[in-house]
């Protein structure tokens, strides 16, 4: 029997709760299933299946045939269908934004953005099909040599838990554009969008073009070490990249790795104390995801000159933030998005108090009592950090964010740069000659000056060292969901009389 929602749970919650693969749904082979419930109410969501390595190599064989006649068909018709199905997702914005609402506990308001710049992703890469292009290589008299890009074949991503939609279906366009088939497997805890994406997908592509497995580590590790599969693409933790890569290395599949970051935030001696405290609010991540984002900028180095000036701003912009539940619309911050991230972010935080930092704000549950019954905790602020304290070393992944000082640049560029992870970094100053030159020494990938936390369609984005592999977002995740083949043509042709 298919697995389908109680029918007493919310109507605009996925019916099916099953396996989407060859553009049916299947019942798992294992008969597991993982019990979902809301982490801002604590409310049941139903169930879903925890696919085994049997349901996988089902889907995986499904999606293999597929590919056969999708890589073959016409640019501009598989740039439609990406875009019919971004124009999905704008019809369903409310919907969809609402699940994940639910599921994953970030604010509606917040999800409803995921929503929109999803479909932008997806009509982003749409435009792009065709500019997959070789090039002709001159040799000599007699010889054409040129090479030609083609789809790898079997194409699988393994989301994240903070953006459940953004990271399945925003990750759907460079795949699907270059040719190759995708499988995505939702993380365990917010499987719900994609399942209903699946539902409205369903007569969009193919069958088989595009499938989604739900389930937890069993799931992801068949698919990252099936020979049939040619690339995953894996967003989470340094350590969750790690058993990716060493996974795949029995195949030496191509790999995109969007791994964890703790990313420094540095004001200088001449950038408005006002303008820091809401870079450093933004750039946290707080109205979000809650602070559960691997580019939050979570050290945040002020200069010893406006130290004493911006730390009361930024605690009164923190402690002006609405927290309420996930689903109402004037909420700002809600909820983390289980109980294991509730009790890590309370566990450094009474770290951060042991270490001998200042607790300057927040760093208990709210007592609103309509929150008591979910994983809230308030945002929190701590001051007179040291570079040796584990809560300015560690990726919490959680609303709190550390106030370190400095005054010499050089020294500055050494604390910044020592840990092993570099995915963001934000600059505050108004020298344009100090922008440039921190942005050249800063160890990371995406660099904001006098902003934070933005993304644009189109622009780079990746981490370097441990904070991943490759870079998304743009033409370059596009190029690398491709291989490229040289074809090398001796003419044989009469000597000219």
């Amino acid at each position: 029997m298919l697995q389908r929602a109680d029918s007493a749970l919310d109507p605009r919650l996925p019916r099916h709760r099953g396996i989407y693969y060859g553009g049916a749904w299947h019942a798992t082979s294992g008969g597991r299933e993982t019990a979902l419930s809301s982490p801002g109410t604590g409310e049941s969501l139903g169930t879903a299946v925890d696919a085994s390595a049997q349901d996988v190599d089902r889907a995986v064989i499904a999606a293999r045939q597929a590919f056969a006649s999708w890589r073959d068909v016409p640019a501009q018709q598989r740039a439609a269908a990406i875009r019919k199905a971004a124009a999905i997702l704008r019809e369903h914005a409310e919907e969809l934004a609402w699940i994940d609402a639910i599921d994953g506990g970030n604010p509606l308001t917040a999800m409803l953005f995921d929503v929109g710049i999803s479909a932008d992703y997806m009509d982003y890469f749409a435009g792009l099909v065709t500019e997959i292009k070789g090039s002709t290589i001159p040799i000599g008299p007699g010889t054409l040599n040129y090479t030609v890009r083609e789809p790898l074949g079997v194409v699988a991503r393994i989301g994240a838990f903070n953006h459940p939609l953004l990271f399945v279906a925003g990750k759907c366009g460079a795949p699907l554009a270059a040719g190759n088939v995708l499988i995505v497997k939702p993380a365990e805890q917010t499987p719900l969008s994609a399942l209903r994406l699946a539902e409205l997908w369903s007569d969009v592509f193919p069958p088989g073009v595009f499938s989604v497995v739900t389930g937890g580590r069993d799931a992801g590790a068949a698919l990252v070490a099936h020979p049939r599969v040619a690339k995953i693409g894996f967003i989470g933790s340094v350590g969750g990249g790690r058993a990716v890569m060493q996974g795949a290395s029995a195949t030496l599949k191509a790999l995109t790795l969007e791994l964890g970051g703790k990313n420094a935030l540095i004001a200088c001696a001449d950038a408005a104390p006002a303008d820091v405290a809401e870079g450093v609010v933004r750039g946290m991540n707080f109205r979000y995801v809650t602070g559960q984002s691997c580019n939050s900028t979570s050290r945040v180095y002020l200069h010893t000159d406006i130290h004493d000036a911006t730390l009361p701003e930024i605690v009164k912009r923190v402690a002006a933030i609405r927290i309420g539940l996930p689903t109402e619309r004037d909420t700002e911050m809600s909820c983390l998005a289980s109980q294991a991230q509730f009790d890590k972010t309370i566990s450094y935080i009474k770290l951060g108090l042991e270490g001998g930092a200042r607790l300057a704000y927040g760093g208990k549950r709210p007592a609103d009592p309509k929150l008591a019954h979910g994983f809230f905790v308030e945002p929190t602020v701590f001051a007179d950090v040291t570079d040796d304290m584990r809560i300015a070393r560690e990726e919490i992944f959680g609303p709190v964010v550390s106030i370190l000082r400095w005054s010499d640049e050089t020294d500055l560029i050494s604390r910044v740069n020592a840990l092993d992870v570099g995915l963001t970094a934000s600059i505050w100053t108004r020298d344009l000659d100090r922008a440039h030159r921190l942005a050249s020494r800063v160890e990371a990938g995406y660099v904001w000056i006098n902003g934070a936390s933005t993304h644009h369609v189109g622009v780079p984005f990746g981490g370097v060292k441990q904070s991943g592999l490759g870079r998304e977002e743009s033409i370059e995740e596009l190029l690398a969901c491709t291989q490229l083949k040289n074809v090398n043509l001796t003419l044989r042709t009469p000597p000219i009389p």
